[in-house]
């Protein structure tokens, strides 16, 4: 016989009395016990915690959070939040010095005397902030109102309402070839323009117009985005052949203006549709002639840029992205002959990201080109021969990538650019800012440190501010020289002691080796505030798995609204990396060619098997996923493809079908043409396969992911008889769900994996 203390049970915790036990009984009763402390019920006062959670954000102090440089000078402003409430300071680089902007607490005051204010030094924000040094005041935006503010005697003057803002144009928008206005020569001579679909100039001191194309047609016409040679003598433009547009229609089900529902269409080409055929054209402006161009050899094209002079008027070039962005070209047209030359063949058997790292600039003076490629499985810069296409030298180089180009100085010969993975020992997310000459001499890294890096330049790039920080790491902000990085002074160090009086733990940074045995694969653990070491917890993974990134939160932010809140009901949340997103090695991107149900889920699932095995709080016997829009069909490929490790999901918006989704995201990595690897990707044709607990989430107006790209989906599991719950949002568009949606991801989560009901919503919210 064993003795033991006997346990009588209270709700949400376990006291003991004195007493005897057989040895076979303490077993169950500890069983008991673990079992209990697991399932401890969830109400609405931890929902009421989940919601609360974010406003920790409010407790990080000392923080920068705006900086903007004034004009062309070497002074700068910030706005610092405090204890005390939010400060707004001048910066001067070349002086070394700091002062206050102006009295926050005299314009808080002034603000307060207009009709229909109450702020205070907390709460304030200004927007839009601009100095009129010479005038002794400053703008900014407040209240929905433009105001001036004296520094003088803190006088204000309300200038105007802000305006809505015009919508921009969507991205699935045609361009409006033919909605230019005339466009006049360099030397103001001449005017082109486009009329009844072809090319027409007029001289402006004869008063004489000429028509230079009559080939032009509504399906086949001239654009009007017409180029002029710097000499004033030729002028390039694209003829069109117009493509057959597809629309997708959405009903608007409960609109606020009128009680019957709304139809509406959008843009949106998909991909296999047929795209516009872009043909370079010349004209010669001395003889009045077009000068005919041969290219034949560019018309399997996804795109074809409008043409671009070099600056002596001999030549233009374009860019040529062949439809499957597996060739991409920059070809030269002479501008005396019309003839046709390639300057850069770039070339790749997957895909090349003419997306996430195009870039290319023109030396004029120096003949050279600078242009990103991945040719040697690394993004690098390189230095091109205009005249020969050659390589004159690769400008950086080694197993790292660039990630993009901050600024080229053609008179110091230096280019300064952001780049991650340089150091072995730090994670490879990590950017930096460096410099280097076009030689590819002097590399030099500007931001030491081995945090994430964020730089704000100066108009002539001699100084710039450093935020750097990690996920557990407050941020702290710097002034630097460009030309050295050298620290001139520092400017903030943000302040979080608060946080962990109310149980913050910081997101753990956690690396486990991928599918290959050898590379590395990064992630984030996130626990909950009351987190037990003693307790087991679902693992819940936010997943997005776009190619066209990465991801994985690298900088300090106490929590996220995307899935902090979650945790906080009794789970561990991860996020991860895996193969197949960008800003590795092109070998890790490539991963995802013509394969995106892949997801990186080899990776992802290793490395969640590892932390378990590391922490054994983790239970991998539950575990779960959830995502939106691109992340949306990675939830319900890992439930369809992995339903042995993935037992529930929350799929909102998502792109279930490349076939359905936009055409210059999927083309760009499931290829061209459209073969049966699409529809081995297809969440619609592999809806059978649900073994798990799906909850899928729509907005009725989505415009970026056709919504009937999830109605299929239930479409499918409807027919293989599947279970499954559907929540569509009337009157809302691409979301993770938003309010409501997350209300339902709590309970979904929490019901699958606690077996406990959510409260009753209909009567607390009363």
């Amino acid at each position: 016989m064993i003795k033991i203390t006997f346990m009588k049970v209270k709700t949400g915790e376990i006291t003991v009395s004195s007493g005897r036990i057989k040895p076979y009984l303490l077993v169950l009763i500890t069983l008991f016990a673990i079992c209990f402390r697991s399932v401890a019920q969830i109400g609405l006062s931890d929902y009421q915690r989940a919601d609360s959670v974010i406003k920790l954000n409010d407790l990080v102090y000392n923080q920068i959070n705006v900086i903007r440089w004034i004009d062309s000078t070497s002074t700068f402003w910030y706005e610092i939040k405090t204890r005390e409430g939010m400060i707004y300071n001048l910066g001067d680089a070349g002086k070394k010095t700091i002062r206050p902007a102006f009295n926050t607490q005299k314009l808080v005051l002034a603000l307060n005397k207009e009709p229909g204010i109450k702020t205070d030094l907390k709460s304030i924000q200004l927007r839009n902030l601009r100095f009129n040094v010479k005038a002794n005041k400053f703008s900014f935006e407040f209240s929905r109102a433009y105001w001036t503010c004296s520094l003088k005697n803190y006088e204000l003057s309300k200038d105007s309402l802000v305006k809505q803002p015009a919508a921009r144009p969507r991205w699935s928008d045609p361009f409006d070839e033919l909605g230019n206005k005339p466009v006049t020569s360099p030397d103001s001579l001449w005017v082109a323009y486009i009329r009844e679909y072809n090319v027409f100039v007029r001289n402006n001191k004869a008063k004489k117009e000429t028509q230079l194309s009559y080939d032009g047609s509504p399906g086949d016409f001239y654009s009007s985005y017409i180029k002029w040679s710097p000499d004033s003598k030729k002028l390039a433009v694209n003829k069109v052949r117009k493509n057959e547009e597809r629309y997708i229609y959405f009903v608007e089900s409960s609109p606020a203006t009128q009680l019957q529902p709304i139809l509406h269409k959008r843009h949106y080409l998909k991909p296999g549709d047929a795209l516009p055929i872009k043909h370079p054209s010349l004209f010669d402006i001395t003889s009045l002639k077009q000068i005919p161009v041969d290219s034949k050899a560019f018309e399997d094209q996804y795109d074809l840029s409008n043409p671009k002079w070099n600056k002596s008027g001999s030549a233009f070039t374009f860019n040529f992205n062949q439809r499957g962005h597996q060739v991409f070209q920059v070809a030269e047209v002479s501008g005396t002959t019309g003839e046709v030359r390639i300057l850069i063949d770039e070339r790749s058997k997957t895909f090349i990201d003419y997306s996430g790292k195009y870039f290319r600039h023109d030396i004029d003076d120096h003949g050279q080109i600078i242009w990103a490629s991945e040719r040697d499985g690394w993004n690098h810069l390189y230095l091109i021969d205009a005249k020969t296409g050659k390589v004159i030298t690769q400008i950086t180089r080694g197993e790292w990538v660039l990630r993009d180009v901050v600024k080229v100085d053609e008179k110091k010969n230096i280019i300064i650019f952001r780049a991650s993975g340089l150091y072995p020992d730090e994670d490879p997310y990590f950017v930096h800012y460096c410099r280097i000459n076009f030689d590819g001499t002097g590399f030099l890294d500007l931001t030491p440190e081995k945090k994430e890096h964020l730089g704000v330049f100066s108009a002539d790039y001699s100084y710039f501010t450093d935020t750097y920080s990690t996920v557990k790491d407050p941020p702290v902000t710097v002034l630097r020289r460009t030309s050295d990085g050298s620290v001139i002074m520092e400017l903030a160090k943000a302040d979080i002691s608060d946080l962990f009086t109310k149980g913050w733990i910081a997101p753990e940074p956690f690396v486990a080796i991928g599918r290959d045995g050898k590379t590395d694969i990064w992630g984030n653990i996130y626990r909950p505030c009351n987190f037990d070491s003693g307790k087991k917890y679902p693992v819940i993974e936010y997943i997005y798995a776009g190619p066209h990134s990465s991801f994985v939160q690298k900088s300090f932010r106490p929590v996220s609204s995307s899935f902090s809140g979650l945790a906080e009901l009794g789970f561990i949340v991860v996020q991860i990396d895996g193969m197949g997103t960008s800003n590795r090695s092109k070998a890790f991107h490539d991963v995802c060619y013509k394969n995106l149900k892949d997801a990186g889920f080899p990776d992802r699932i290793l490395w969640i098997k590892a932390a378990a095995g590391k922490y054994d709080y983790m239970d991998t016997t539950r575990v779960g996923i959830f995502g939106s829009s691109a992340g949306g069909q990675s939830t319900l490929t890992g439930l369809l493809f992995h339903p042995g490790f993935y037992k529930a999901g929350v799929s909102s918006c998502g792109c279930h079908d490349n076939r359905m989704d936009k055409i210059w995201w999927n083309e760009q990595w499931m290829g061209y043409p459209v073969g049966p690897h699409y529809a081995e990707s297809s969440n619609v044709v592999n809806a059978g396969r649900l073994k798990g607990k799906l909850m899928l989430i729509l907005g009725e107006l989505d415009d970026n992911v056709d919504p009937a790209s999830t109605m299929q989906v239930a479409d499918a599991l409807i027919k293989a008889g599947k279970d499954f719950e559907l929540v569509i949002l009337p009157g809302v568009g691409h979301t993770g769900g938003g309010v409501y949606g997350e209300r339902k991801r709590r309970g979904f989560f929490v019901k699958t994996f606690y077996d406990q009901d959510p409260p009753d919503w209909n009567i607390v919210s009363r």
